[in-house]
């Protein structure tokens, strides 16, 4: 079973709510204090936004390469979830942990941070860094600014464990993510008279359609990968809304719209498809009213991970691990931009099911927890020896 450190760093981390629309600065003060009273020095690295921040610390020696626990603080809404407890309150059930974070990614978090007193008496030779990211949620846009900094340092880390929830299985792969926004202005009028208007969701309509038949082309003849819980690349429309009333041909249609890519493929090839389509349909449009566009806008962009089985950080974190298998993920991370951005060789791996994340009533177990803090243990112990 978890401890009762653990437990009570899950429950104060869940009871602020840090949803990634709100800030994160009081739970990045509240864990600023712990280090104070631990005598720990950390580092706030964050210029975008005034009350949301990314944390940095290092435990050991800060002259040498070390590994990094990397984890974000910022949680998905529960707008109109049907939560059975408050989703800002930890609640314990029957050997389970609820709360919004539990499991993405607050449990790996609460984890790394109880055991800090253990690496502080371990007299650590190799460091143990710390990361906490904010807006992992809406684009993993807060460590990009913790990894800038990174980059310009003499000292780089030798790996980076991310600990987005696989029950502590090590994740070596996981696809690229590219999102976009789609926007189209037609003309409008009276529905009886529709012919003289240009219906701005009708043409939308041919964008979703393109966008399914890319998603079906992957599926019929695309890379596979069966170490993927979905083996080939994917395309998705989120949202398209337009229109006001029946009678009124719509003069504005929106869109969100998602890639997701295995390494195998060419993840460029489907946005340029996008941007074809978007042109030829607005070039049609514009045979009828002059001002009509489509327009592309790039929301988001997350780099895939794809790390050699025989890399040292997967060796280590398997051994860490305690098991010999690993395995690869559709959903993103920000494993990808580690290495991307500042050429750190990382892995996924942390406790708590993907199949938990972003639903009412998320929880952890504690047996989970229990494994993760085996596992902090064992690196502490492989970065004393």
């Amino acid at each position: 079973m978890a401890s009762d450190r653990t437990i009570d760093m899950l429950a104060r981390l869940v009871g602020f709510d840090t949803t990634s629309r709100h800030a994160n600065l009081p739970l990045i003060e509240h864990v600023e204090a712990y280090f104070e009273d631990l005598g720990i020095a950390y580092e706030r690295i964050g210029e975008r936004h005034a009350d949301k921040k990314n944390l940095f610390v290092t435990i050991g020696p800060a002259d040498r390469p070390g590994i990094v626990l990397s984890g974000h603080t910022d949680v998905v809404p529960v707008d109109g979830q049907d939560w059975s407890s408050d989703p800002f309150t930890l609640v314990k059930r029957g050997g389970r942990l609820y709360g919004r974070g539990s499991t993405d990614m607050k449990g790996f978090v609460a984890v790394c941070l109880a055991l800090v007193p253990e690496m502080q008496a371990a007299e650590l030779k190799i460091p143990i860094h710390l990361a906490l990211s904010y807006d992992e949620e809406v684009g993993c846009l807060g460590v990009r600014e913790l990894l800038v900094m990174l980059t310009a340092r003499p000292v780089r880390p030798l790996g980076c464990i991310v600990g987005e929830p696989t029950d502590m299985q090590v994740v070596i792969a996981h696809k690229s993510k590219r999102a976009f926004t789609v926007t189209l202005r037609g003309l409008g009028g009276h529905s009886a008279r529709n012919m003289s208007a240009v219906n701005a969701v009708e043409h939308g309509a041919r964008i979703v359609a393109g966008v399914a038949e890319i998603g079906r082309r992957w599926e019929r003849e695309g890379a596979r990968d069966a170490l993927f819980d979905v083996p080939h690349s994917t395309a998705h429309v989120g949202l398209f809304h337009g229109g006001t009333a029946l009678n009124i041909v719509p003069d504005e249609a929106h869109m969100e719209l998602e890639f997701r890519v295995l390494p195998e493929d060419d993840s460029d090839a489907p946005v340029a498809e996008l941007k074809a389509l978007a042109a030829e349909i607005e070039r049609e449009m514009r045979e009828r009213f002059d001002g009509a566009s489509v327009e592309v806008a790039l929301k988001s962009e997350i780099p895939g991970l794809a790390t050699a089985p025989e890399d040292e950080i997967v060796t280590l974190a398997k051994r860490l691990a305690g098991r010999n298998d690993h395995a690869k993920v559709a959903y993103g991370t920000e494993a990808g931009l580690f290495v991307d951005m500042a050429n750190i060789p990382t892995i996924v791996c942390g406790p708590g099911s993907i199949a938990q994340a972003h639903k009412p009533d998320e929880f952890v177990s504690e047996d989970q927890l229990a494994a993760c803090e085996a596992f902090v243990r064992r690196l502490i112990a492989h970065c004393s020896a």
